[in-house]
C-alpha cells in the first residue's frame, strides 16, 4: 500500500492521509536522515557537502511531519492523537541527536572558517551563523552526562507542550451549557443560530452555549443575562485547572510547574541565568533589562489613561446599566454598550458590511496594489474540510526579479489553504503555518505552501459568514504572517521567509498589514453589504474611524500585562519556591492592570502562547513589533497607503528578505532610521508626553 506522506508532491495528500500511515513515514525519513548526518559530517565541508543535503533532509522531514501536525490542530481524532504522541518522542530525540552531533558542528565551524566563507552573500552567511548558534543552545559544548541530560529534558517539554494542548483543547470541547431560548437574549440572530446549532450537534432538544471563540465573544458582549455571562466567563477563564464546571479534570497546573522548571535547568546548563535570558539569543532585544523597560516604559505611558477610560466605564455602568459593581464579566457587554452610546457604532452592526467573501478579496486587491502580486483561487486540491478554500500568488518569477524586471512573466510564488471557521476538534485561535518553504533545488525554486488558519462563524442557511471589523483585523494579520512566508525571495530554507526572524521581529509583517483595515481608500474594497452590495455607509465609516481608540490603552495593558507576565515569569521561575505564578502574576496585575478578574480566573492554565506555542518568554514580542509596524506604516501615511515606491519597498526590505539579515538592518533600509514608539502611540490615541512620567 503507498503510503501518501513519502510521495514526493507539491502539496500533501489530505484527502489519502491516515493516521496509520504517520509512523511507517516518520521512521524512514528519520533513519534516511540519521544516516544522512553522519555522510555529511564526513564530507569536504563547503556549501554544496554540508547546507545543501541538510536542507533537503528537513524538507523530506517537514513533508511527513507537517501535514499529521496541521491536521491534530484542525481536526483532532482519538487515532490520529494516539500517533501524534508517540511520534514526539521520536522527532525530540532526531532533533536532539541533530543538536548535539558534534562532526555536523564541526563541518559548520570549519565552513564558516573557509576562505569561501567571506564571500558568501549574506543569506548563506546567515545561515552558517545561526546554525553554530543553534548547535550551542543544543548543548553542544556540554559534557556527555550534561548532554544526555539535556536531552531527556527535550523529550520531557515536548510531551509535556502536547499535553497542555491537548488539556486546552479537551476543556474547551467538554463544556456545554443547555439554556432556554429566553437566555439568549441581547445575543444577535447569528449566535442565536449557532447556539441551535450546537443543541443539534449534541443531541440536545435546546439551545446549548459552547467554548467556540465566536459563542464566547458573543456572549460576553452581547447576552443581556447577566448570571449567563458570568456562567461563561467562569467557564472560560478556569478551562484546564482546578477551578470551574470541569475542576482538576483537564488541570495544567502541574504541567505549567513542571515546563518551567525544565526550561530553567536546560538554561542553566546551557549558562544563562534564566529562562528569558536564554530566549534572548539571536533577538532584536539585547538584554532581561532591555525587555522589561521597554514594556514598563509603555505601561507608564498607559496607564493613566486605561485607568481614566476604565473609571468612564465604571461610572456608566452604574449610571446607565444599572450595575452598581461592575464584575469582570461584566466589562466587554458594558463596553459594547458604551461604544453604542457614545459613537452609535458597534461590531454587530458592521457585521453586514463584511461578508467573508468581498473581505477575502478586498485583501487580495489590497495587496496586489501594494506588492504587484496577484491571488487566485484554484480548485482540485485535497483539504480536510469542505469549507477550505485554496489559492496560489501570482508574481514575477525569480528570474525577472533578478533581471530587474517586474514586469516580466508571472510564476505561482506561493500557494495556500484558508481554513477560516470554528467547528468542534478544531484548536481556537488564529495562526500561519508551513507545510514547505522556499530553497533552490535541482529542478527550480521550491514554491511556499502555508495553512492560514481562523475562528470565525461559519455560515448559515439564508447568509454568506459576517465578519466584524475586529475579525477583519485578525485575517489581515495572518495573512501578513502568511505573505511574509510565501513572497520571500530567499532560496536558502532555514533563513527563507518566516525562518531564522527573530522571534521579536515576526509580527511586524502581521501587524503592519492590519493597519489597510482602517482607512476609507482601503474598506472600500473590502466591504459592501452582504444582501444589496452597498458600500458602508460614510456616516458608519465616520464612526468606525472615531472609535478606534475606544479603550485603547486598556487593550495596551492587558497585553502589556500578558508580556509582563510571561516575562517576569521566564526571567525569575525558580524550581524551590512554590506558588511563584500566581504571585508574579498578581504582581504585574498590581503594577499594569486596571480590570482585576475574581480569585477562581485561571488565565494562565489557558494561555497557550507560553506553554504549548512557541512564545515562552516573547510575548513582549508583539508589542515590540508593533512599534515596528506603526512606524513602518508611518511612511504610507505621508506618501498615501498605496504609494507604489513604499510599497515595492516594503516587499523588497521586509517580506522578500525574511531571515537572511538583521531585522534592524532591513527595518532601516525600508525607513531610512531606527524605529521610533512615537506612531505607535498616536496610532494609539495616547499622549506620550503627557504620560510618560
Amino acid at each position: 500500500m503507498s503510503n501518501p506522506l513519502l510521495e514526493t508532491v507539491s502539496l500533501p495528500a489530505f484527502d489519502r492521509i491516515e493516521p496509520a500511515h504517520l509512523m511507517p513515514a516518520l521512521d524512514a525519513v528519520l533513519e534516511d536522515n540519521t544516516r544522512l548526518l553522519d555522510a555529511v559530517a564526513a564530507a569536504e565541508p563547503d556549501w554544496e557537502t554540508v547546507v545543501e543535503p541538510l536542507e533537503a533532509a528537513g524538507d523530506r522531514l517537514s513533508r511527513v511531519w507537517s501535514p499529521v501536525s496541521h491536521l491534530h490542530a484542525v481536526r483532532d481524532s482519538a487515532d490520529l492523537r494516539e500517533v501524534y504522541e508517540a511520534a514526539l518522542p521520536k522527532l525530540s530525540a532526531y532533533y536532539s541527536a541533530y543538536g548535539q552531533h558534534q562532526g555536523l558542528f564541526e563541518a559548520y565551524r570549519r565552513l564558516a572558517e573557509s576562505p569561501a566563507f567571506e564571500g558568501f552573500e549574506p543569506e548563506r552567511r546567515s545561515a552558517v551563523e545561526h546554525a553554530l548558534r543553534d548547535f550551542r543552545l543544543s548543548g553542544i559544548d556540554l559534557p556527555e552526562p550534561q548532554r544526555e541530560r539535556f536531552r531527556a529534558i527535550n523529550a520531557r517539554l515536548s510531551e509535556l507542550s502536547n499535553r497542555f494542548s491537548q488539556h486546552l483543547l479537551d476543556a474547551t470541547d467538554a463544556f456545554e451549557l443547555p439554556v432556554t431560548e429566553d437566555r439568549l437574549a441581547g445575543l444577535p440572530e447569528s449566535d442565536r443560530e449557532r447556539a441551535r446549532k450546537a443543541g443539534v450537534e449534541r443531541k440536545n432538544n435546546g439551545p446549548v452555549i459552547t467554548l467556540d471563540g465566536p459563542t464566547y465573544q458573543a456572549v460576553m458582549m452581547h447576552a443581556d443575562d447577566r448570571e449567563l455571562r458570568r456562567e461563561i466567563y467562569t467557564a472560560w477563564t478556569t478551562r484546564a485547572s482546578d477551578q470551574g464546571p470541569h475542576a482538576g479534570r483537564f488541570d495544567n497546573a502541574p504541567l505549567m510547574e513542571e515546563i518551567l522548571e525544565l526550561r530553567q535547568e536546560q538554561a542553566a546548563l546551557l549558562g544563562f541565568g534564566s529562562w528569558a535570558e536564554r530566549q534572548l539569543t539571536g533577538r532584536m532585544a539585547g538584554s532581561v533589562e532591555e525587555v522589561l523597560g521597554f514594556l514598563r516604559d509603555l505601561a507608564r505611558r498607559a496607564k493613566p489613561q486605561a485607568e481614566r477610560e476604565f473609571a468612564e466605564l465604571t461610572a456608566f455602568a452604574r449610571d446607565e446599566l444599572g450595575l452598581d459593581e461592575l464584575r469582570a464579566w461584566d466589562v466587554g457587554y458594558a463596553s459594547e454598550r458604551l461604544r453604542q452610546a457614545r459613537y452609535d457604532i458597534s461590531q454587530e452592526a458592521l457585521r453586514p458590511y463584511f461578508p467573508v467573501d468581498r473581505v477575502v478579496e478586498g485583501l487580495f486587491a489590497i495587496v496586489q496594489r501594494l506588492f504587484g502580486i496577484r491571488v487566485v483561487e484554484v480548485q482540485g486540491w485535497a483539504t480536510w474540510e469542505p469549507s477550505v478554500r485554496t489559492f496560489e500568488i501570482c508574481g514575477a518569477s525569480a528570474g525577472e526579479i533578478q533581471a530587474g524586471n517586474a514586469e516580466g512573466s508571472e510564476a505561482v510564488i506561493g500557494r495556500f489553504y484558508l481554513d477560516l471557521f470554528a467547528r468542534r476538534h478544531k484548536q481556537g485561535g488564529a495562526w500561519m503555518d508551513s507545510y514547505v518553504g522556499r530553497r533552490r533545488t535541482e529542478s527550480g525554486s521550491q514554491v511556499p505552501v502555508a495553512y492560514l488558519t481562523c475562528n470565525f462563524g461559519g455560515p448559515s442557511d439564508d447568509r454568506p459568514a459576517l465578519l466584524t471589523h475586529e475579525e477583519v483585523t485578525t485575517l489581515f494579520h495572518e495573512f501578513g504572517h502568511g505573505i511574509h512566508h510565501m513572497l520571500t525571495q530567499v532560496e536558502v530554507a532555514s533563513v527563507a521567509g518566516i525562518n531564522g526572524v527573530p522571534w521579536d521581529a515576526v509580527e511586524l509583517p502581521s501587524q503592519f498589514l492590519e493597519n489597510w483595515c482602517w482607512h476609507p481608500e482601503s474598506l472600500a474594497l473590502i466591504s459592501g453589504h452582504h444582501e444589496t452590495g452597498e458600500p458602508l455607509p460614510s456616516a458608519m465609516l465616520e464612526k468606525l474611524l472615531a472609535a478606534k481608540n475606544f479603550q485603547s490603552a486598556m487593550g495596551m495593558v492587558r497585553q502589556l500585562e500578558f508580556g509582563l507576565f510571561d516575562f517576569r515569569l521566564h526571567g525569575e521561575y525558580r524550581s524551590a519556591e512554590s506558588g511563584q505564578i500566581r504571585r508574579i502574576l498578581d504582581e504585574v496585575r498590581e503594577e499594569v492592570a486596571v480590570v482585576r478578574p475574581p480569585a477562581e480566573n485561571r488565565f494562565e492554565t489557558g494561555f497557550g502562547h507560553i506553554f504549548s506555542g512557541g512564545y515562552a518568554a516573547g510575548y513582549y514580542s508583539y508589542m515590540w513589533a508593533e512599534v515596528l509596524s506603526a512606524d513602518a506604516f508611518s511612511r504610507f501615511e505621508e506618501e498615501g497607503i498605496f504609494a507604489a515606491s513604499a510599497g515595492a519597498d516594503f516587499l523588497h526590505a521586509i517580506l522578500e528578505r525574511g531571515g537572511s539579515e538583521s531585522p534592524a538592518e532591513l527595518f532601516r533600509r525600508f525607513r531610512g532610521r531606527d524605529p521610533q514608539v512615537t506612531a505607535l502611540l498616536r496610532h494609539s490615541g495616547i499622549d506620550s508626553e503627557a504620560t510618560a512620567g
